[in-house]
């Protein structure tokens, strides 16, 4: 089937992570489902039907960024069918993304996330506590994504010259620095990881309370828990943290190329949001601080 060599072609030859390829079938799926809905044959399809099928995710109340992502997925997709011969021509040509009002990062005060981190563990032996303060640390101490931090291996750290071999997106590689604070954390995590009497102890460097590979899920709920003590926003994700991250080095001085090597973004352009976040922080601060603000 031409959706299944599409998704494989994602997979090995773009080197697309799991959850973007899960993501694409998904939109696919809904789209011949509609397709099928309204008798439409696949081979048939022009720009008008994909018009009329972005009207009804409108009606649906999907909003703009959903149908955005829907257009890139069919974009991609019929972009594939026409190379490889299997569509003969490609109706998203004629297909526009829908404009979106532009959303500053959301990100979390940075002085109350320095001193719940300063905080740390109650108990320095507990090792779900100090895994969990590790996984905090990481976050908001490198900006890695999600994926990044479950794909780290203990082999990935290098000690001696305080950094960690990151796979990015597309399985791209580079090194993240880390302090000496957090190298420290590190290593005494490792130590009550080695002592524990883990059945099947796994090489990934977080790992769950029986010594498994941990899961998106560990990760999540521990960040929403321990940022639901220093913040009420509602948006409490790793993603959050890893905006904090670049706004953080970005209020203090660091040069917009060097966050973006750090970041692993492809272009300058995603990295530029963060001014925006930089110029409204500096904007609140001048109507509070200016007596003619």
């Amino acid at each position: 089937m031409s959706k299944e060599r599409f998704l494989n072609f994602l997979k090995f030859e773009k080197r697309y992570s799991i959850h973007t390829i899960t993501a694409y079938a998904l939109e696919i799926d809904v789209f011949l489902a509609f397709l099928a809905s309204e008798n439409h044959v696949f081979a048939e399809v022009d720009y008008r039907v994909v018009r009329h099928y972005l009207a009804k995710l409108k009606e649906d109340g999907k909003q703009p960024t959903s149908i955005n992502r829907s257009i890139s997925s069919l974009r991609s997709f019929y972009k594939f069918l026409c190379r490889e011969g299997l569509a003969n021509s490609n109706p998203m040509t004629a297909v526009h993304a829908l404009k979106t009002a532009k959303r500053l990062p959301v990100v979390v005060e940075q002085a109350k996330m320095v001193g719940l981190l300063d905080a740390g563990a109650k108990d320095e032996n507990d090792f779900a506590e100090v895994r969990d303060f590790l996984i905090l640390e990481l976050l908001f101490g490198t900006g890695i994504r999600l994926a990044e931090l479950l794909a780290i291996q203990e082999k990935d750290i290098d000690m001696y010259n305080k950094k960690i071999l990151v796979f990015g997106k597309r399985s791209k590689q580079r090194y993240v620095p880390i302090h000496q604070t957090l190298l420290q954390h590190v290593k005494h995590y490792l130590k009550l990881k080695y002592s524990k009497d883990f059945e099947n102890k796994s090489t990934y460097l977080i790992v769950d309370n029986v010594g498994k590979h941990a899961s998106r899920r560990l990760i999540y709920t521990t960040v929403q828990r321990y940022l639901g003590l220093i913040t009420s926003q509602k948006k409490r994700s790793p993603h959050v943290l890893r905006h904090t991250f670049a706004t953080a080095l970005l209020d203090n001085g660091a040069d917009l190329n060097a966050i973006k090597e750090l970041l692993g973004h492809a272009g300058l352009a995603a990295t530029q949001v963060y001014t925006h976040n930089s110029v409204e922080r500096l904007k609140s601060i001048y109507k509070q601080a200016h007596p003619k603000a």
